[in-house]
């Protein structure tokens, strides 16, 4: 037999006992006989000898209908009790939760009774009980040996009743099997006299708390009992589990809860109606007052919605009412009604907008904002919406309300701007009429309010594409207030800020102060993103346009590397590629470091792959943006050798070949000379040939032009009737022409007539080119011949000044050839070789200009 000694006190009545049970006492079965008595030890009568219960626990079920003796002859229900058993012999013993009596008052059995009994052991086994409790034996202490194992852990079984209405014994003699039961015996740990108090209160809120779950509401217990055991906001096993219970509950009430509202709706929609119309303003209030509360619930907000009567009573009230309680309400209906596509064709056809366009002007801010709220619904979902409100001047009550302060009020009235003035002319100018730029452009520059920051810079960008608000926009700071965000961590208000510089920078371009905008324009060269790049390659190239100091900053800032960098990952996307080689070619020229920026470009390894950029089937845009560039490039004599390695020659040369052609026979059909793309063939032909003018100053590039026979092509474009074609073709021949063999082949071709005629050319510049090379061809010629060409030169280049012309023919003699390595003087003070031409009307590289900077 196994012992424990137990504090020395009595289980109080109903305590459950630790190990699972029932909370109420339970009733033991029928003992055999009623008259047993006796005693256990030496304890006060009717008690356990004191310190001592020996317990071993065998559950089995309690027969439907058992009456104990000291039950009151009630009747028991099933339940389950506990055995005790001694030397194989069982005896009915407390239960979990069972009272051990006090006496016979308790009006339940003694463990004297029990022991005692001849009927459930015999009276050895009595007097061996008895002396061992008499024994002072201690076991090892509990705290020491005892584990607590509620069968979570250890995955036991539990034993579920018998649904059966017989006991065990009945049914084992119905059967007549005899079964043999195992017998284990059971620590029961009685709880202290405090904490047992406590012990039965947890396991009271446990219960309580999981009926509250699975059936709430009904219990009548507070449901935050399901937060009593909540960590660190995470939800409890208890509470997923009652996940389920709740929703249907939630969807019941709804469903009750909705059925009531639309019938109480419905019901009243009549009556309301006719209190709107009422005379009486007070009556008109209380009505309007009924009807908001009405249109807070989804099922009556829907009865409102289908009755066009009642709809169409609320504009009216909200229309022609002067009571701000009034107005307060119908914006406020009209605001619930308007998040349903019901809700807002009602309104649209109630005549609403006119209504509430007028409401715009209320000093109440909540009838503000409910107009506005409503209005900005009806634009996003409603069709027709747009045109109503700009026809009920709604964009001349939105634009002062810009001068507001509340952020999100403002984030939607500029959200409703966007709206109207997105494809619209007429809308942009009522904006710009109504000084819509000024303000948003002080939003942006005083706000900080993501959304806010964000509906105005899409205002901005739809308002930056319009002639007319682009001037008005810069001139207010936008360029500055827009660069002020590029560095937001909201990728959306970077993007549209970017295109909105892009689109307003080819305005700005004497623009002062945007230092800060082109430095981080530069860095965000760096980013992998196309849209970025594209933006800030366009406004690059827009901004460094005739502009020294933005091409100055941007170049001593790295621009030049960064441009390169971002072309060189462009690939074939010519929105980055061409912006990006039209800012290099604004940065190598014209400004006091264009020097650097050359070098920049050959050091950084960028000349093969903008040599590349020329080949077809490129967009002309692009071939045009890269002709001017490696022009510019040409001006630095380092960059020669690279870009004869890269074969820049050839390609230039078929380019110009391809392109002449094409102008000529638009000539020949008599048809003008088309754009393709934007460009036409003569720019093609101009930028060609001005690049290989660069080129020929190098003897090894001036003889590699000479030996792909573009002599003829070169004077055929001499009788071209573009001025500037004309001009660069006699600029190409004149440094040809400082070669005794070419100098012969342009004799050959026929070049004196038309060169002749280019002497009395508008153009100084390329008279002057004409007069280099007529010289240089006459070299050998005849002194009739020679004379001759002197006094057309003389007469063509001083025809304006006749003291000049005078002072010439005195210096020349007539009967004398020209000496090798004479200059023709030009009287603006400065000689001028053959070779080199002369620089007149010529803004910079000695000869001609670069290609104009274009946006």
């Amino acid at each position: 037999m196994l012992r424990v000694q137990l504090p020395h006190h009595r289980l109080s009545q109903g305590a459950p006992v630790r190990g699972g049970g029932s909370a109420e006492p339970q009733k033991l079965p029928e003992a055999p006989s009623a008259s047993c008595s006796g005693s256990i030890g030496q304890g006060r009568q009717g008690e356990p000898a004191e310190g001592w219960v020996v317990a071993t626990a065998l559950t089995a079920p309690l027969p439907m209908g058992f009456t104990a003796p000291w039950a009151g002859g009630q009747r028991s229900k099933p339940r389950t009790h506990t055995w005790v058993s001694y030397c194989g012999q069982s005896l009915p013993g407390p239960a979990d939760g069972l009272k051990l009596g006090a006496g016979p008052d308790d009006g339940m059995p003694h463990w004297s009774q029990l022991i005692s009994c001849p009927s459930f052991v015999s009276p050895a086994a009595t007097m061996e009980v008895m002396n061992l409790i008499e024994q002072p034996i201690k076991v090892t202490e509990w705290q020491q040996t005892y584990t607590y194992d509620s069968g979570i852990h250890s995955g036991a079984n539990t034993c579920v009743p018998s649904v059966s209405s017989k006991g065990i014994m009945e049914e084992d003699e119905a059967c007549g099997r005899q079964y043999t039961l195992k017998k284990t015996t059971t620590y029961t740990q009685v709880p202290q006299s405090q904490g047992d108090l406590e012990y039965q209160m947890s396991t009271t809120a446990r219960a309580k708390r999981v009926r509250e779950a699975m059936c709430p509401g009904v219990t009548g217990e507070d449901s935050s009992l399901l937060l009593a055991t909540q960590v660190e906001g995470q939800a409890t096993n208890l509470q997923r589990l009652a996940e389920p219970s709740q929703l249907l509950k939630s969807a019941i009430v709804h469903l009750i809860n909705y059925q009531d509202d639309a019938e109480l709706a419905t019901r009243a929609l009549p009556e309301l109606t006719k209190l709107l119309n009422d005379e009486d303003p007070v009556v008109v209030t209380k009505a309007a007052m009924i009807v908001n509360q009405l249109s807070k619930k989804e099922a009556s907000r829907r009865a409102l919605m289908g009755s066009p009567q009642l709809v169409a009573a609320v504009v009216r009230t909200m229309q022609n009412t002067s009571d701000l309680d009034t107005a307060r309400c119908t914006t406020s209906i009209l605001h619930n009604l308007s998040h349903h596509r019901e809700g807002l064709l009602a309104i649209f056809k109630s005549g609403g907008i006119p209504a509430l366009v007028r409401m715009l002007s209320s000093p109440v801010e909540s009838v503000l904002f409910y107009a506005i709220t409503t209005l900005h619904n009806l634009l996003l979902y409603q069709e027709g919406a747009k045109m109503a409100v700009r026809l009920a001047d709604g964009l001349q009550k939105m634009v002062p309300l810009l001068n507001k302060n509340n952020p999100k009020f403002l984030a939607i009235t500029t959200d409703c701007l966007q709206l109207l003035a997105y494809g619209n002319q007429e809308s942009k100018l009522i904006i710009l009429a109504n000084g819509g730029p000024q303000a948003l452009v002080q939003i942006m520059r005083n706000y900080s309010y993501e959304k806010l920051l964000w509906t105005t810079s899409r205002v901005l960008k739809v308002l930056s594409v319009c002639p007319s608000n682009k001037p008005a926009i810069v001139e207010a700071g936008g360029m500055q207030a827009l660069g002020k965000h590029l560095t937001s961590n909201s990728p959306r208000l970077v993007q549209n800020c970017l295109w909105t510089l892009r689109n307003l920078s080819d305005v700005a371009t004497k623009q002062e102060g945007l230092e800060s905008v082109l430095k981080i324009l530069v860095n965000q060269l760096s980013v992998d993103d196309v849209n970025v790049l594209t933006c800030a390659t366009g406004t690059l190239s827009n901004l460094t346009c005739n502009n020294s100091k933005n091409k100055t900053l941007v170049t001593q800032n790295s621009g030049v590397e960064a441009l390169i960098h971002a072309i060189l990952r462009a690939g074939d996307k010519d929105d980055i590629t061409e912006p990006a080689v039209c800012a290099l070619r604004h940065l190598t020229s014209r400004h006091p470091e264009a020097e650097m920026a050359q070098n920049s470009v050959r050091l950084n390894y960028g000349i093969p792959a903008i040599v590349k950029l020329l080949n077809q089937p490129n967009q002309w845009p692009l071939v045009k943006a890269t002709i001017g560039l490696i022009r510019n490039l040409a001006l630095c004599p380092a960059n020669h050798a690279p870009l004869q390695e890269a074969a820049v020659i050839p390609r230039l040369v078929q380019l110009l070949v391809k392109a002449h052609q094409d102008a000529q026979r638009h000539v020949a059909a008599g048809t003008q000379q088309p754009y393709t793309d934007g460009v036409r063939m003569e720019e093609i032909v101009e930028g060609c040939a001005g690049a290989l003018h660069i080129l020929a100053r190098d003897p090894m590039n001036r003889m590699e032009i000479f030996r792909l026979n573009t002599i003829p092509l070169f004077v055929q474009l001499l009788y071209s009737s573009v001025e500037n074609i004309q001009r660069v073709a006699a600029g190409v021949l004149c440094e040809l022409a400082q070669d005794k063999e070419a100098a012969d082949a342009i004799d050959a071709e026929g070049a004196s007539s038309p060169l002749m005629e280019l002497l009395h050319s508008r153009n100084e510049g390329t008279a002057t080119y004409a007069a280099a090379v007529l010289f240089r061809i006459s070299e050998d010629k005849n002194p009739d011949y020679r004379k001759r060409v002197s006094v057309e030169l003389t007469n063509s280049l001083f025809k304006h000044d006749p003291a000049a012309w005078e002072a010439a023919q005195s210096m020349i003699p007539i009967n004398e050839p020209y000496a090798d390595g004479k200059c023709v003087q030009s009287f603006s003070g400065t000689p001028k070789s053959p070779g080199r031409g002369a620089s007149v009307g010529v803004s910079e590289g000695g000869i001609v200009s670069p290609v104009a900077d274009t946006i």
